[in-house]
């Protein structure tokens, strides 16, 4: 993709929604599929499409996501030209407000006006999905759009995009305006939060919501530009999960269980890079029984294991039964222990004999690092 960057945006804005998950990460930082976070999606695909220019706007939990990305290495992006460039919030700017993102966009235009490329590809990770860039920016450049959004298409009668965005859509493909998916209809338009944009547009509407302050987003700009500029809309027909609380991201995770789900979610476009470990194969003990999970590496298994995402370095004592659960790096589930519709945080230990059970509606959530034994419950 030639005369293209790449902008990742995170939003703290939903890190509310996912309790102590986010206490010490962005929700962008959270872990999925056994050892990945959903920024390996994003920056996977962008340099699998041969985007070499990438910008990541942190948020204000830094520390999680300069621990993974570092240098870039693992998306090929240490380069000494282009490559991966972050921008942590700038907590001296004075004229920042707190609210949205078009001030950090904002405080970082020299960025963009420094940059070759012309067109900028800007996504959020509150959706997750795999689409082919190569098409949607051919799409973008043969219409002379200003801006496309990308979107798809979506029967939704159980209410899994509550208070996601959506669009609605002229007959000539052009956008007619955005909303808020309140549940009133079961079909509609579900934008996924990413777009092309000519970099001089770009820098004239992000300019115009500074100095009239008429927006706090980068997308209520947009919305406020619509009939000054072209804007147009790219469908997406493969899959997509919304990732915006806890139960959504539990759903998520569970969906790669789905063999379909998983190939086109790791398979299509290219391959999903992360930050290496260089662990060894996980240890399946003679008593272990493991069915229907993912499991990565450096794991000790002993117990019986069902419908299940297992990360790295795990532990699973013998006859410890773990179903339909989330148990993350390097946590310690000890012998006879019960988790069942749990999350649990990386680092935790479950002694001996304690249960751990949530329901399917709202999975029980165990913080980061916390020792539950029999006398905590």
């Amino acid at each position: 993709m030639d005369n293209c960057m790449g902008i990742i945006s995170f939003s703290n804005d939903l890190d509310k929604n996912f309790g102590t998950l986010c206490n010490h990460r962005p929700a962008s930082m959270l872990p999925i599929g056994g050892r990945y976070r959903l920024i390996d999606f994003f920056l996977s695909n962008m340099v699998n499409h041969e985007i070499s220019t990438i910008g990541v706007f942190t948020g204000t939990k830094i520390r999680s996501v300069m621990d993974h990305i570092g240098s870039g290495k693992p998306w090929d992006l240490n380069r000494r030209f282009k490559g991966l460039f972050v921008f942590p919030p700038l907590y001296d700017d004075h004229t920042a407000k707190s609210v949205g993102n078009i001030h950090l966009f904002h405080s970082n235009e020299s960025f963009f006006r420094n940059s070759s490329e012309e067109n900028i590809f800007i996504c959020n990770t509150s959706m997750l999905y795999r689409t082919d860039l190569e098409e949607a920016y051919d799409y973008f450049k043969e219409t002379d759009a200003d801006v496309t959004l990308i979107y798809k298409k979506v029967n939704d009668p159980g209410g899994r995009f509550i208070n996601c965005d959506k669009i609605s859509i002229k007959e000539d493909g052009r956008l007619d305006h955005l909303g808020t998916n309140l549940g009133t209809e079961e079909n509609f338009n579900l934008f996924l939060g990413s777009v092309f944009i000519k970099k001089s547009v770009y820098l004239k509407i992000v300019r115009d919501a500074i100095e009239k302050g008429t927006a706090n987003y980068l997308k209520e700009a947009l919305m406020n530009n619509r009939r000054k500029f072209k804007f147009n809309t790219f469908e997406h027909e493969g899959h997509v999960e919304s990732i915006r609380n806890i139960k959504n991201y539990f759903d998520a995770n569970m969906s790669l269980l789905d063999s379909d789900v998983y190939k086109e979610i790791f398979a299509s476009h290219g391959t999903v890079y992360t930050k290496t470990k260089d662990e060894p194969s996980t240890f399946y003990k003679d008593d272990a029984k493991v069915s229907n999970s993912l499991v990565a590496n450096g794991c000790i298994l002993d117990g019986n294991i069902q419908n299940s995402i297992i990360f790295r370095g795990v532990k699973v004592g013998k006859n410890a039964i773990v179903k339909n659960s989330i148990i993350m790096q390097k946590a310690v589930i000890e012998d006879n222990a019960v988790i069942v519709n749990a999350i649990v945080d990386k680092f935790t230990r479950i002694e001996k004999g304690v249960e751990v059970i949530g329901n399917q509606t709202v999975p029980y959530v165990v913080e980061k690092s916390l020792k539950i034994g029999k006398e905590d419950k």
